[in-house]
């Protein structure tokens, strides 16, 4: 058996609302919130970067388990706005932590399911018997162009993950991947903001790629949604997930919990992997969860977890932290995206 032991979060406590945004542009907010699906969301301070904000979800993640952190031996650092483009994160994370330098170290890129290719790769060394332990993190600090649609949705947010084969608290049944060379999403070497294929982001890629890694996986697995206690879709905004898990067939009571990207935004890389954090709060054992995420370029990564009884003593609480904000003009955004 392989899977998470244990996992943590980090919500930086600044927020913008759309209408902030959407005031400063002469746009409607009542428009924006409609197409969507977006409220607010989580902007990272002047000092913080995917690295720092990486450090506090990890330092929670270890602060629930007993374990020697030199027992970790792999370590995967997925961002899509890493501090260096060359100078891994991952090696630097390792240093704050305090583990010997035995240790595997890589970070990856895919966009936003940067992670969840690495918890595959993670899971196999730890099914493999490489490493006992292994660590994922996703963590960004998502940028977006002044007056770019990206802008409403762009945020800041991290989550870690234990991967183990003892005292395991969410197992992984089975996994499944869908790729192609679909650039819907982009950012070359030396530019600043990312460019996108707008409407393109969508059928050809978002719900192509999702639609055929959640079938070929509830296929080969013999499974049908009904089977699941949640579902939970990459959450570019609030409309795409819904619509998929429609098509795919879960209820909107499945997917509900997830959906946190109305008050905190699209994290990036850490989007997804926030919906299963933020539903973990309140699963319970033997729940089956269905998981799958989507990184443009493109791709997606789909699971069916099964939560276990040691839930009861890693579980984390989410909702009321989260709640620990405070509201910032569009001027701070600015700067505290150094856009100015």
């Amino acid at each position: 058996m392989v899977g998470i032991v244990s996992y943590g979060f980090y919500v930086p406590q600044y927020r913008i609302k759309v209408e902030e945004i959407a005031g400063v542009w002469g746009k409607e907010p009542i428009h924006v919130l409609s197409s969507l699906g977006i409220e607010e969301k989580a902007v990272a301070a002047i000092d913080e970067d995917s690295l720092t904000m990486a450090f506090e979800s990890v330092s929670m993640a270890l602060s629930s388990v007993k374990l020697k952190k030199d027992d970790i031996r792999a370590i995967f650092f997925g961002s899509e706005t890493p501090p260096y483009v060359v100078n891994p994160a991952s090696t630097i994370l390792a240093e704050f932590l305090g583990i010997d330098h035995h240790y595997l170290a890589s970070d990856t890129q895919f966009a936003c399911k940067a992670a969840t290719g690495a918890i595959i790769t993670a899971a196999s060394l730890v099914s493999s018997q490489f490493t006992s332990n292994a660590l994922v993190i996703a963590s960004d600090k998502a940028n977006a162009k002044p007056h770019d649609p990206l802008e409403y949705t762009a945020s800041s947010g991290s989550v870690s993950l234990l991967l183990g084969n003892k005292n395991i608290m969410l197992e992984i049944v089975a996994m499944s991947s869908f790729s192609s060379d679909t650039p819907d999403f982009w950012r070359r070497e030396g530019i600043r903001y990312p460019s996108h294929g707008g409407r393109f982001t969508g059928k050809p890629s978002y719900f192509y790629h999702i639609q055929n890694s959640a079938s070929d996986l509830l296929k080969k697995q013999h499974l049908k949604p009904s089977d699941f206690a949640y579902g939970i879709f990459h959450m570019p905004n609030g409309r795409f997930p819904r619509e998929i898990s429609t098509t795919l067939g879960f209820t909107k009571k499945q997917i509900e919990p997830s959906l946190v990207v109305r008050s905190l935004g699209n994290s990036y890389t850490a989007s997804a992997l926030m919906g299963l954090v933020s539903v973990l709060e309140v699963a319970k054992p033997n729940d089956l969860i269905f998981f799958a995420s989507y990184g443009s370029g493109a791709g997606s990564d789909a699971f069916i977890f099964k939560v276990t009884q040691n839930i009861k003593d890693k579980r984390q609480e989410f909702r009321k932290k989260i709640e620990n904000k405070t509201y910032i003009d569009y001027q701070n955004y600015l700067k505290f995206m150094r856009n100015l």
